[in-house]
Formats: structure tokens, C-alpha cells, sequence
């Protein structure tokens, strides 16, 4: 082969460019450019053969991300080659604009022209402000789902995936999905062996579709079966207000007997039993960290009244509020004592 033809690159298939808010998530930007990175060469050799990126800025100043880590744009907005996707990090919830008023006149214009926008983590916020998610699906973390419902009344977000792909929007609910959203970026213009190496590379297994749920909080048993992890990330979302199973049922679009026999066949509890417990968990948690009166955690945690709470904590736990709050302060208080002791031995 001539020496010439040897030195031709390949076109880059996918370019993307990201725009950064003040106090992103580093993890969900890592995790999204270290796949393009992956992606772009052979092993890990991280030229931008295949993938190309740059971090836009108006100001060029560095970003400080939510960690304190701060990374350097490098590139003006006014001079933006040409992009296949503009990706929107955000992170830490604010009142003030995380995004500078050129930034945000440069993500409309560009949404404008046709070009996909993704949001990542909180990035979705940014997108629904700034009038990009009218008529669109979208994700939210389940953990800021509720504080979505309450800052856009009108919006209902999917939080029992990781990422949502509509149109012309894709949004995802960060963490490790922002490595899947990526992956399914680079299997469509790429190649799915390019996606696939990417993520063995980052040791993670498999290449996890938009429906994947997305993982919550904890329980004793972690559930295996997609429709169950979904049903439970909705009952996470709505602890004040619990939904009737037969409503949940309706809403994951399948029959109350089929879904409370998935739920025996992958936790062998039936979903109310498990509604219970991550209620009851709720309640603990705020009176182990709270001192908030037991009449407004019962409120909060979906129980008519503080005297509902301790009847239903007492029987399915063995106490009582204030019992519970007795024996973690006695815990805490012997703490540094045992502390102490061990280092006397030591």
C-alpha cells in the first residue's frame, strides 16, 4: 500500500461538544467521554480518529465541577466546528443560572438548527428551562424526580430508566448511564463492537439499553427482574402519596396478579409488603437523622398521622419511635467508649 494512502485517517464518525454548568457531575462527564475516548482508537490509545470532543465555553475560564475538580474548555463557542450532538452536564441543584446567558442563546440556536441535544444528569433541567423538552420524553434521576414534578408542574419525567432517547432529545439519569448513553451514541455511528469495547475497557459488562432501570434505593433482597426494579423505583418516587398496587399495576401497563407474581417470584414478597418496608426504611432514616416530630415523618412517609407510624414501625420492626431514637442515641453514645478501648489494646 503506498505510503500516502497508509497516512489517510478515517472520517470521524461521531463529534460531539459539551457544555459544562457551574458544579457538573464529574462522573457523568468521565463516564461519557472516557467511552467516545475508547471508541475513537485501537485499545486504549486515545486518539480522536473515530470520536472527536471538545468542551465548549463563552469564557473559557475553568468549570468547577461538583467535587471541586475544575476542567479547561477548549474551545470558544464562536468557534464551534460542527458537532453531531451538544451534551449538557449539570450537577448540583441551584437556584441561580449554572449556564452563562451566551450559553444558553448558543444551546436554543443549536437546537434550533436540528442538531440533537442530550442532557446528562441534572442537564435535563437546563434543557427543560430553556423550552428544549416541550412534547418530548424525558429522564430524571429518581432521586431528583420529585424536586422535577416540583420546579415543572406540568412535566412528568421517566425515572425508572436510565436514559431516554426521543427524537431529536436524548436524556439520561447520570451515573454509570451516562457511560450507556454514550455507548448507544457510538453503536449507532461507530459500530457496536467499538461500543462494546469501550465499555470492557471501563469493566463494565454489557452495553445496557435506554429501558435498563435504573438502580434505587436499597433493599434487603436486590430485585432481578426488570419489571419489578421499575415498579419499585416508583414506589421510591412516591412515598408521601403511595399509589394503590392496582394503580402501579396500570401504570407499568400490565395486570395487578401478573405484577404481584413477578414480585413473589424475584423477592418473594408481594408489592405492598415491599412498599411497607421502604416506607418504614424512609421513617427510619429521617428519625435517625432528623428531629423532626414523629407525627410530620409519618406524613412523609405516607402514614395517616405519628400514631399510625408507631403502630405500623412497632409491628413489623419490634418499636417504637422513640424507642428507636433511645437505642441509636445509646449507640452513638457508646461509640467513642468502644473507640477508646480499642486503642488502649492496641
Amino acid at each position: 500500500m503506498p505510503t500516502a494512502a497508509r497516512n489517510v485517517l478515517p472520517q470521524k464518525r461521531l463529534r460531539v461538544a459539551f457544555l459544562l454548568a457551574d458544579s457538573f457531575t464529574l462522573s457523568a462527564f468521565a463516564n461519557f467521554v472516557d467511552v467516545l475516548r475508547l471508541a475513537a482508537d485501537e485499545a486504549d490509545h486515545s486518539r480522536p480518529i473515530l470520536c472527536d470532543w471538545t468542551v465548549l465555553s463563552e469564557s473559557m475560564a475553568p468549570v468547577r465541577s461538583s467535587c471541586g475538580v475544575r476542567v479547561t474548555p477548549d474551545t470558544p463557542l464562536r468557534r464551534a466546528a460542527p458537532f453531531d450532538y451538544l451534551v449538557v452536564v449539570g450537577g448540583v441543584m441551584s437556584d441561580r443560572p449554572v449556564l452563562s446567558p451566551a450559553e444558553r442563546a448558543f444551546l436554543a440556536e443549536t437546537a434550533a438548527r436540528g442538531v440533537p441535544v442530550v442532557g446528562l444528569c441534572t442537564g435535563v433541567f437546563i434543557l427543560h428551562e430553556t423550552g428544549l423538552l416541550d412534547g418530548y420524553r424525558c429522564c430524571v434521576s429518581w432521586f431528583h424526580h420529585q424536586d422535577f414534578v416540583d420546579r415543572f408542574e406540568a412535566q412528568q419525567p421517566v425515572s425508572d430508566q436510565i436514559f431516554v432517547v426521543d427524537r431529536d432529545r436524548l436524556t439520561c439519569s447520570g451515573g454509570h448511564g451516562a457511560a450507556h448513553l454514550a455507548a448507544f451514541l457510538v453503536a449507532r455511528h461507530v459500530g457496536q463492537s467499538a461500543a462494546i469495547k469501550s465499555l470492557n475497557i471501563m469493566m463494565i459488562d454489557d452495553a445496557l439499553g435506554g429501558e435498563e432501570a435504573q438502580p434505587g434505593q436499597p433493599l434487603a433482597r436486590k430485585p432481578k427482574d426488570a419489571l419489578v426494579k421499575r415498579a419499585i423505583l416508583r414506589m421510591q418516587q412516591n412515598i408521601e402519596l403511595p399509589i394503590p398496587v392496582a394503580a402501579l399495576a396500570g401504570q407499568l401497563q400490565v395486570a395487578r396478579r401478573t405484577l404481584e407474581r413477578r414480585f413473589l417470584a424475584d423477592l418473594g414478597q408481594t408489592p405492598a409488603r415491599v412498599y411497607l418496608d421502604l416506607r418504614l426504611d424512609r421513617a427510619l432514616l429521617r428519625l435517625r437523622t432528623t428531629e423532626e416530630p414523629v407525627a410530620e415523618i409519618g406524613l412523609a412517609t405516607g402514614f395517616c398521622d405519628g400514631t399510625h407510624l408507631a403502630r405500623t414501625l412497632k409491628a413489623h420492626r419490634g418499636l417504637s419511635p422513640a424507642q428507636y431514637r433511645q437505642a441509636q442515641r445509646r449507640a452513638e453514645d457508646a461509640a467513642p467508649a468502644v473507640g477508646v478501648l480499642l486503642n488502649a489494646r492496641s
